[in-house]
């Protein structure tokens, strides 16, 4: 999961489309027990998870927030089918993390919605079992009382410095809620991948697609890393220069970023 780009999210409350999710082509699919599962139906959503255990390979749960009443069953639910990791929402503490962690047996992916939240992402950070974090802008923007987008580009930096600090993966972004507006989806993916996400959170699987593409290296990207890559190979390490440029270690590194990012290596 650590390369993973394209996240899509399923309902728990329509197990029929599990096996459409998992063949949309996601990198990993979120089966959600919280935001799109009404609170008549939790239980049902459990059963439904439970019926239809395995879905795929990479399969990630969204658990109810560890302040509900919900919790203790979802996480006993995935303590018995262990998903490849649980989507923890309102993540506003380290004790968070480990608790969730500890009691399911799993990754954490730290969903991050709250101004307490982000107050505490150093904790969360450097909590135990924490595999990634992911960015609830909608819900921040809620919780903040925001409507305009650009004032949540301080949290976006914070979940990337934080991540980058203490060796996560880089976080993945939130989901764009315009499911055939293809313009907006591109748009926010390229915005992401521009402050430094690795990844984003699909609604929709028509949006998989418009997601990687916008997110991966693209080809003059790819060119310029090898061109990179191969002077510094041939300068034996030396300081080297290429159009003009002088070729030290950040630049050969980002090179070899962007071709690991592209599934091209070298490791």
């Amino acid at each position: 999961m650590r390369t993973a780009v394209a996240w899509l999210f399923v309902p728990g409350s329509r197990p029929e489309r599990f096996a459409k999710a998992a063949a949309a082509g996601a990198d990993v699919v979120i089966v959600d027990l919280e935001d799109a599962v009404p609170a008549a139906d939790k239980a049902a959503a459990r059963e439904n998870l439970r019926a239809a255990w395995p879905i795929g390979p990479n399969v990630a749960v969204r658990i109810n927030a560890r302040s509900t009443e919900e919790f203790d069953d979802d996480v006993a639910l995935c303590r018995e089918i262990a998903p490849a990791a649980v989507v923890l929402p309102k993540t506003e503490s380290a004790a968070d993390v480990e608790a969730t962690a500890e009691d399911t047996g799993c990754a954490v992916l730290g969903l991050i919605e709250s101004a307490r939240g982000f107050v505490n992402l150093g904790e969360i950070c450097a909590a135990p079992g924490l595999a990634r974090l992911m960015f609830g802008s909608i819900d921040l923007a809620l919780d903040l009382g925001v409507t305009a987008d650009a004032a949540l580009d301080a949290s976006r930096s914070d979940l990337v410095r934080w991540s980058a600090a203490c060796g996560l993966p880089a976080p993945i972004d939130g989901v764009t809620p315009s499911i055939n507006d293809t313009e907006a989806i591109d748009r926010d993916s390229r915005r992401a991948k521009e402050w430094g996400f690795g990844g984003k959170l699909c609604i929709h699987p028509a949006q998989l697609p418009i997601v990687r593409r916008a997110m991966r290296p693209g080809d003059d990207e790819i060119a310029w890393a090898r061109r990179v890559v191969e002077a510094d190979e041939q300068a034996g390490g030396a300081a080297v220069s290429l159009d003009g440029a002088m070729i030290d270690r950040p630049v050969v590194e980002r090179a070899r970023r962007l071709l690991r990012a592209a599934g091209l290596g070298p490791l």
